[in-house]
């Protein structure tokens, strides 16, 4: 019905998991900038999975319980996560790469779901789309274009301008950085891809009505794990890295 790579389109909801595990990076930023407050920060990483898992799934069987067909209770229930992943893109003042790939990818899909006719199919659309979107996170990693880094920045940067000229400099000029931004969004590719297989064997495998409820929980468990995964080897190292080189220039400021 959704997709991880549906859901990490939200503006800062790559690594709320991590972020908890490295002391909330973004509680570091300055009260100013109220959009990176960790009230908000929680929320922004909440609601994208309120409207791409828990709605979706009650709209389903609340569709078949008002005797809705199979396949057009999983269209109809797909139409709002679509609609917030299509918002991101349009609400964004720049084009994000990677949601406008998902909702290509997903019209695409569902398309031809519709052409069809086939809920198992439209089950393992989303697996398709984890799929496609996991292929080009791993060749954008490898070519030193890590697509995950716009996720994730918000996180470490917040609105704090020290934060973000170390991140500047960092990303620029230190290997170790740049491979840690590179894991970071490895982690992500392998897991969606990974995600994909499980849920498509499942979708022709499994009744489709146990599969909508378990490949929500594969997603949220796919989401969980990459979560923790990429907080360790990518994102705490870079949030460390940065600590340090704001520290090394306010002390170069200071000795002026």
């Amino acid at each position: 019905m959704t997709s991880p790579a549906a859901t990490v389109t939200a503006p800062v909801a790559v690594v709320p998991v991590a972020a908890t595990a490295s002391a909330a990076p973004a509680a570091d930023a300055p009260a100013a900038a109220g959009r990176f407050t960790p009230r908000r920060a929680v929320l922004d990483s909440v609601l994208p999975l309120l409207v791409d898992v828990a709605v979706p799934l009650a709209s389903y069987y609340a569709l078949k319980a008002a005797g809705t067909g199979t396949f057009a209770a999983l269209a109809w229930s797909s139409v709002l996560p679509a609609v917030r992943t299509a918002w991101s893109v349009v609400r964004g003042q720049r084009l994000n790469g990677l949601a406008a790939l998902i909702v290509t990818v997903n019209a695409v899909g569902l398309l031809t779901s519709l052409v069809v006719g086939d809920p198992r199919l439209m089950l393992a659309k989303d697996s398709g789309v984890s799929s496609i979107i996991g292929i080009v996170v791993l060749v954008t990693a490898l070519k030193g274009q890590p697509m995950m880094t716009a996720g994730v920045r918000p996180w470490l940067v917040g609105g704090d301008a020290a934060k973000a000229a170390a991140w500047q400099r960092l990303s620029a000029g230190a290997a170790a950085f740049r491979r840690a931004e590179t894991r970071f969004s490895m982690v992500w590719g392998a897991a969606l891809l990974g995600e994909c297989v499980v849920r498509t064997v499942g979708a022709y495998t499994v009744p489709v009505e146990t599969m909508v409820w378990l490949g929500t929980v594969i997603m949220v468990a796919t989401m969980v794990s990459a979560f923790l995964v990429s907080g360790r080897v990518g994102a705490v190292p870079m949030q460390r890295m940065i600590a340090e080189a704001v520290c090394a220039a306010k002390a170069e400021t200071a000795a002026r």
